[in-house]
C-alpha cells in the first residue's frame, strides 16, 4: 500500500490509526446461527400481559410524584422481547417545569458496572487472559497490595499488612479484590484516605485519565484480604483501564464499536454530544419546601457531567448515561443467551458463567447471590413474593435509577429517576411487584 506524502509526514498519527482500524477489524462481533429480533412495541397482551394490570403502574408512579416522593420517572417494561410499557411521568427539571420525557438520558452510574464486567467477558472468551490471573500481571501498579491494620483520625495516618494473596480480575469483577470507594465509601477511614490521595470516585469534567486514577488508586490500602469478604468499590474502574491494556484502544472506542453500535445503543456514552444534551435530566434534590431543586455540586457530583468539561475520564464503574430503552436492548441480549438481532456479543455459556455464583456466601443475603456482573435472585427470595424468578439480575444506580431482568419470564424491568436525599421512596419495590402480578398467561 502506498501512503500517501501527508501521511508519511505524520506517520506516528497513521501508525496509530492503523493500529485501532486493524484492532476493531480484528475484535469485530460475529454474527450468529441465531437472529433474535430488537426489542420492537407491541400490546401487553400480545406479550402474555394483561393492560388493565399494567396500568397500575401509572397509578403508582402518579401518585408517588402527586405525594411529592420523587419528582418524575421513565418506567419501560418488555416481554418476550416485545416492549408493552414504556412511558414519562413528572418533571426533568421541576423549576423549569420541564415535562420527562421517555427517550431522556439519565446518569445510570453503577449501571456501567454491568456494561464494563460485559466488556471483560467479551476479551476473555478471546483468550486474552484468565479471571483468577492478577491483576498486576497487566497493571504492574498493583503488585504486592497491602491491607488497612490501623488508622490515625487526628492527621489520617495508617499503617498496612501485606496481603497474603494478589488481587485477581475474578476478584474486581464481584467485589471481593478488598478495593473500596472514597466519599461514598461506608467506612470514614477510607473516605479520607482517598479523599487525601485525590482518589476519583466515578466521574468528573476535570482532565483526567482512568490510567493517572487506577495507578494512584493501587496504592490505596485495601479493607480487607482479597477473595475473603464482599466489599463494593472501584474495581470495575481498574478494570475499564484494563480493557484500554488489553484492547489497545480507549475504553469508550471500545464500548462504542463492539457493544454499543452492534445493540443499537445510540443513546448510551460517556459525554454526551452536544445534541443529546438537552435530554439529561438533571439531578434533583428536595428543595425544603415541598418541592425539588437540582442538586448541587459534592464531592461525589458535578453537575456539569456528562455534558461539560475535559472528556477524558471514562469510569468504568459509574461514568455512562443512558436511556430505558438502550438500557432495556443491553438486558434483552442477555435474555437471548448473548445475542441480538443476529449478533453475537457473548456465547451462551459465558452468560451462564456471568449468572453463576461466584462469591459463595460472601454477598451474605439469603435472597441473592452475585455473579460476574449482576446480582441474582435466590430461590428463596422468589419464596419471598413480588421479586421475580429464581434466577432473575438486576442492579441499580447511585442516583435513583433500577433493573432487572428475569429470563424465567422474559421480562425486563427499567425504572428510570434522577434523586437524592429522598425519603420513602419505594417505587422500586412496587413497580417489580406491578409487572408480575400483570403476567397473564
Amino acid at each position: 500500500m502506498k501512503i500517501p506524502l501527508i501521511l508519511r509526514k505524520h506517520s506516528g498519527w497513521w501508525l496509530s490509526l492503523l493500529l485501532i482500524v486493524f484492532t476493531l477489524a480484528a475484535g469485530a462481533q460475529t454474527k450468529s446461527l441465531r437472529k433474535s429480533p430488537p426489542l420492537t412495541p407491541g400490546t401487553p397482551e400480545s406479550a402474555g400481559m394483561s393492560s388493565e394490570r399494567v396500568a397500575r403502574i401509572d397509578v403508582m408512579l402518579q401518585e408517588k410524584i402527586d405525594k411529592g416522593v420523587i419528582p418524575g420517572a421513565v418506567a419501560l417494561v418488555a416481554r418476550n422481547g416485545r416492549i408493552v410499557y414504556h412511558k414519562a411521568f413528572g418533571t426533568s427539571d421541576t423549576p423549569s417545569g420541564k415535562k420527562m420525557e421517555a427517550n431522556d438520558i439519565f446518569r445510570i452510574a453503577s449501571q456501567t458496572k454491568a456494561i464494563t464486567s460485559t466488556a471483560v467477558m467479551m476479551l476473555w472468551e478471546e483468550g486474552k487472559f484468565s479471571l483468577d490471573d492478577p491483576i498486576s500481571k497487566y497493571i504492574p501498579e498493583f503488585k504486592n497490595p497491602r491491607v488497612l491494620q490501623s488508622f490515625r483520625y487526628s492527621d489520617t495516618s495508617y499503617t498496612t499488612i501485606p496481603a497474603v494473596r494478589e488481587i485477581t480480575i475474578r476478584h474486581l469483577l464481584t467485589h471481593t479484590s478488598g478495593i473500596g470507594y472514597g466519599a461514598i465509601d461506608g467506612d470514614e477511614r477510607f473516605r479520607l484516605i482517598f479523599g487525601k490521595a485525590g482518589i476519583i470516585d466515578a466521574f468528573t469534567t476535570e482532565n483526567e485519565l482512568i490510567a493517572d486514577n487506577v495507578k494512584k488508586l493501587a496504592r490505596m490500602p485495601l479493607h480487607h484480604q482479597p477473595g475473603e469478604k464482599y466489599t463494593y468499590g472501584e474495581g470495575l474502574d481498574v478494570l475499564g483501564y484494563f480493557i484500554e491494556i488489553m484492547s489497545g484502544i480507549p475504553f469508550d472506542q471500545f464500548l462504542r464499536t463492539r457493544l454499543f453500535d452492534p445493540l443499537g445503543m445510540n443513546d448510551t456514552w460517556f459525554y454526551l454530544p452536544q445534541e443529546k444534551a438537552g435530554r439529561l435530566v438533571k439531578v434533583q434534590v428536595p428543595d425544603g419546601n415541598g418541592s425539588w431543586k437540582p442538586m448541587e455540586a459534592a464531592a461525589f457530583f458535578d453537575p456539569g457531567y456528562p455534558v461539560s468539561g475535559a472528556r477524558t475520564f471514562f469510569s468504568g464503574g459509574a461514568g455512562l448515561s443512558s436511556t430505558a430503552r438502550d438500557y432495556a436492548t443491553f438486558l434483552q441480549m442477555y435474555l437471548n443467551g448473548g445475542e441480538l438481532n443476529g449478533v453475537r456479543i457473548l456465547s451462551r455459556t459465558t452468560v451462564e458463567t456471568i449468572l453463576a455464583n461466584q462469591v459463595g456466601d460472601l454477598f451474605q443475603s439469603p435472597d441473592r447471590y452475585y455473579g460476574l456482573a449482576f446480582g441474582v435472585l435466590t430461590a428463596a427470595g422468589e419464596a419471598k413474593g413480588g421479586k421475580g424468578s429464581e434466577g432473575l439480575f438486576d442492579w441499580g444506580g447511585y442516583f435513583n435509577t433500577q433493573y432487572f431482568a428475569d429470563p424465567v419470564e422474559k421480562t425486563i424491568g427499567i425504572l428510570m429517576k434522577q434523586t437524592q436525599g429522598t425519603s420513602g421512596d419505594d417505587t422500586e419495590m412496587k413497580f417489580r411487584l406491578l409487572i408480575g402480578q400483570a403476567i397473564d398467561d
